[in-house]
Order: C-alpha cells, then sequence, then structure tokens
C-alpha cells in the first residue's frame, strides 16, 4: 500500500511539473489517503504484535 502512495505521489509530482493541476491534484489526494491507511494499519498490527507478547 505504501507503494502505491508513493506511486500517486510521483503522478502528482510529474503532473504538477507539467502544468496539469487537477490531475495532480487528485493524484496528491489520493497519495495523501493511501498513506494515512497504511499508517493506521502499520500501528494497529505494531500494537497488536506488542499486546501478543511472547509466550515460553
Amino acid at each position: 500500500m505504501l507503494g502505491w502512495a508513493l506511486t500517486f505521489l510521483v503522478v502528482a509530482l510529474i503532473a504538477g511539473l507539467l502544468g496539469f493541476t487537477s490531475i495532480a491534484g487528485a493524484s496528491m489526494a489520493i497519495a495523501q489517503i493511501l498513506f494515512f491507511v497504511f499508517l493506521v494499519l502499520f500501528l494497529a498490527s505494531l500494537v497488536m504484535h506488542f499486546m501478543r507478547g511472547r509466550s515460553v
């Protein structure tokens, strides 16, 4: 998912440089949403990992 966010970020940057502002804005919004979804899922996974603990 982080790969998709980075892909949309690159598309947004290239579109912004070429003057396609509507495509750049849409790509940046998608990249931002995907990044925050990735961040929430990563933090949830990290919390679950530490809550599970180690059983001997």
